[in-house]
């Protein structure tokens, strides 16, 4: 039942005697409603007594005239009309109301900046279907896992670039993590620094309560102008956590396809004793992931560990409708004291 079907019906409308409205209502007063059925027994009673004890007058007719008629029904209408009286009043005491529950959630917030690495290496095929995609694919369902929090990315090879400020439009941000591409910066490399610096610029001015890096990388510092560990120290004097993630095997690794089809490899290193540090600096953690289901994994335990509590408001507003069914109650009353006031009651009593 919609809220418009409560709130636009005349009160004389059989409409609030339907089953589906009845049932719809909270009862504010609920055993009331058990009263309704004594009203059948306490008439059943006084027909009996009545019937029993009531004068009886002996009266000689014809057998031709002793034909039963509807319209003897017609005694019976005060009656009817008393016990509906009576329903709607058991009804009224019963409070029938509706309420609408109004709530208002609120965190007080938490800044993130995801930094990950776009460069040449991300293209190594020990992830599914390569490093940077599984990547990708795990940010956005972290994305899509936080409420209110404002979330921001830095993308990074030998450059670092600030793909989106932190932002609270996370269909924005899910279309930013779909549109990264190797591409994206010319210069080759891997610059930690610099994209940590990049973070750290655009959380500086932050007045969430809590202020997150997650660093994703799968290689060295081998290019920028600032020194990874500076950079991290840096962002500490701002009070930003640093989560580090090392993507990779090491070892040899698949890489492209040779002439026939064929999977290529190479040998493949990574620097985890700089973001060990790092994340030590930064009062964070760090993990090494292997595959996609242990990125997943991580992302889901940062997730965890980086929850505001989440506070709320709720606002009852509730209607009564029990005077509606006070209205049947005396309209059904004044029918039925017309019937026992007037001479109405004689013609249906004879």
């Amino acid at each position: 039942m919609d809220k418009l079907d409560f709130y636009s019906e005349n009160w004389f409308s059989l409409h609030w005697f339907q089953p589906e409205v009845l049932v719809a209502f909270d009862w504010a007063n609920k055993p009331f409603l058990l009263l309704i059925f004594l009203i059948p027994i306490a008439f059943l009673i006084k027909w009996f007594v009545s019937k029993s004890l009531g004068q009886k007058l002996p009266v000689a007719l014809p057998e031709k005239q002793l034909k039963w008629s509807p319209v003897v029904l017609l005694r019976f209408l005060p009656s009817i009309f008393l016990m509906l009286a009576l329903v709607c009043i058991i009804l009224a005491l019963g409070r029938p109301q509706k309420t609408n529950e109004k709530v208002e959630q609120w965190t007080e917030g938490i800044d993130i900046m995801m930094v990950i690495d776009i460069s040449e290496s991300m293209q190594i095929e020990d992830f599914k279907p390569n490093r940077l995609e599984a990547a990708k694919q795990v940010a956005e369902n972290f994305v899509a896992g936080r409420f209110q929090d404002r979330i921001g990315i830095v993308i990074f090879s030998g450059d670092a670039y600030s793909l989106s400020p932190l932002t609270t439009d996370y269909d924005l941000l899910k279309a930013h993590l779909s549109d990264i591409d190797f591409d994206m910066i010319q210069n080759r490399g891997t610059a930690i620094g610099s994209a940590l610096a990049v973070a750290t610029n655009r959380m500086r001015e932050s007045e969430a309560a809590s202020k997150v890096v997650i660093l994703l990388s799968d290689g060295e510092n081998t290019a920028g102008n600032i020194d990874p560990i500076t950079a991290a120290e840096l962002a500490d004097a701002y009070n930003i956590k640093i989560y580090t993630i090392a993507v990779g095997k090491e070892g040899r690794v698949p890489f492209g396809k040779d002439f026939f089809g064929q999977p290529k490899y190479i040998e493949n290193s990574l620097d985890e004793t700089t973001l060990r540090k790092i994340a030590d600096i930064g009062n964070g953690h760090f993990y090494r992931v292997s595959n996609n289901k242990a990125l997943e994994e991580v992302f889901g335990l940062i997730d965890t560990y980086e929850k505001a509590e989440i506070k709320e408001n709720r606002y009852k507003d509730t209607s009564d409708f029990y005077q509606i069914y006070l209205k049947w109650a005396i309209g059904f009353f004044l029918i039925w004291f017309l019937f026992k006031s007037t001479f109405v009651s004689n013609v249906l009593q004879d």
